[in-house]
């Protein structure tokens, strides 16, 4: 069975807007201003070839049909040719290879693809969908590379939720000039209990 794995790039108070630059953002590529280091390059790396798939919100979607079909090596050739999913209520024929239009039930979808694929069926930036997501208890892993900087404004990761959502740290580790990897999953009944 799929696990649903979200990734983000985060600032310390919780912005994921257009950390690459490609928005309209007045902060964007505000990843870029600080060095994640080898180690970091090597996390996102080992990220993607561990992804069996991606799941993404219509705009990051775009974005990153926008980018990368049109670049080479063998980070794009694993984003280029790996299965996609869209979640949106308005895409109609997506154009980057092997993408596919999700636009039923956000729960019903989510578990048809957790039963289509084995690995990871990663999600990048894609904010509303990412709320969706945690809101319904779809997500498995969490991944946050927290960037050492406060924004003040933009688009945060977290919104508000029905309930209470507990996590347990699965890993941590600093890399670069202080960007933090902290690693999530979905704390236990009994834990959440006690």
């Amino acid at each position: 069975m799929g696990k649903i794995v979200v990734t983000e790039f985060v600032s310390l108070d919780g912005v994921i807007e257009d950390p690459g630059g490609a928005e309209d953002f007045k902060y964007g590529g505000w990843s870029f201003e600080i060095s994640r280091g080898d180690e970091g390059d090597k996390f996102k790396l080992d990220e993607a070839f561990a992804s069996e798939a991606l799941l993404l919100g219509r705009v990051t979607y775009e974005g990153f049909a926008a980018a990368w079909p049109s670049r080479e090596g063998d980070f794009a050739d694993k984003f280029n040719t790996m299965p996609k999913y869209v979640v949106s209520s308005t895409l109609v024929e997506p154009e980057w290879n092997n993408s596919i239009v999700l636009n039923g039930d956000l729960v019903a979808e989510v578990a048809k693809l957790k039963q289509q694929h084995d690995g990871d069926i990663v999600v990048h930036g894609s904010a509303r969908l990412v709320q969706s997501l945690i809101e319904h208890d779809l997500v498995d892993e969490l991944r946050l590379m927290v960037y050492p900087v406060v924004l003040g404004s933009g688009r945060r990761l977290f919104g508000e939720t029905s309930d209470k959502k507990t996590l347990r740290l699965a890993g941590s580790k600093v890399v670069g000039d202080g960007v933090t990897i902290l690693t999530y999953v979905p704390a236990s009944e009994a834990a959440s209990q006690r």
